[in-house]
């Protein structure tokens, strides 16, 4: 089962400041790893972006926040974006992750620091030094590379490169259709105040899918919700996916191939739920399994 979590590259267009911007990409970051998103898309949305927050800025601070905090130096070092990179909240991956995974048999992630000679290359793995491993046959190194590590033993270390993806949060730009086409996506999921209400009977019917299948749910950007970005009135999506019995057969023409309009808030008590809050408040009850 595969989750992915999109957000818009306008989500940091309220921001008065850089740290206000990066304090709420933070937020947004503790919130897939705490509900094990896979998979955290930004899409774009170029009418959205404010100011010198676009979506390379996202972007690129998102990816740090995901990496490993024992490569961060080495595969960051010092960019403009990262200022106050400081102010970010530790993730605190689970194991099943990579980023804080200790035990034997586990899977990290490292950096080549050097190619050598006779298929051998040292990586840096957050161990105490950088390690010399042997690559695997048909498998093409760099220097600068990110490679996953199956560590086997700390003491003695005994440690291989293995060909597998990376493990832990995948930070991705691709652009909403094709996230939502990929082959598993799984139920997609339109994170909306104008979609069908979640109740607990929803839920029930929701569960079994998302289990098996898995799910890619969908947000918007701060004043600026689903049906602005992808050019929908918000009147259509209420009259084809929101409550009530009563269908007058309006479609969102411009939807891009969601299964569901979801409204995960449907009694809001404030006048706007903001991103960050919106990812806890839908990604917590779509996780509920039957």
């Amino acid at each position: 089962m595969t989750v992915s979590v999109l957000v818009p590259s306008s989500l940091t267009r309220e921001a008065e400041d850089k740290r206000e911007a990066t304090r709420k990409l933070g937020y947004v970051a503790r919130a897939v790893t705490v509900f094990r998103a896979d998979r955290l898309i930004v899409y774009p949305d170029r009418d959205g972006e404010h100011g010198r927050f676009d979506g390379g800025f996202v972007q690129t601070v998102l990816e740090y926040a995901a990496t490993p905090p024992y490569l961060r130096n080495e595969a960051w070092g010092m960019r403009d974006e990262l200022e106050y990179a400081g102010i970010l909240p530790p993730l605190r991956a689970m194991s099943q992750t990579g980023s804080e995974s200790n035990g034997s048999g586990s899977s990290r992630q490292g950096i080549v620091t050097e190619v050598g000679p006779e298929g051998r290359v040292r990586v840096n793995c957050g161990l105490q030094h950088p390690i010399s491993l042997n690559v695997p046959p048909k498998m093409a190194v760099e220097e600068g590379e990110r490679v996953t590590v199956r560590i086997s033993s700390r003491r003695p270390v005994r440690a291989k490169l293995v060909d597998e993806p990376l493990p832990g949060l995948a930070v991705e730009w691709t652009d909403l259709s094709t996230a939502l086409g990929r082959e598993d996506a799984g139920v997609c999921i339109a994170a909306s105040r104008f979609g069908e209400h979640l109740t607990v009977g929803r839920l029930e019917t929701l569960a079994g899918r998302t289990e098996r299948d898995g799910m890619t749910v969908a947000f918007g950007a701060p004043d600026r919700g689903l049906p602005d970005i992808l050019g929908i009135e918000a009147s259509a999506v209420a009259a084809a996916y929101g409550p009530g019995d009563e269908d007058d057969g309006v479609e969102p023409t411009a939807d891009p191939g969601f299964d569901l309009w979801l409204n995960t808030v449907p009694d809001q008590g404030s006048e706007v739920v903001r991103t960050e809050e919106a990812l806890f408040a839908s990604l917590a009850p779509l996780s509920l399994r039957e």
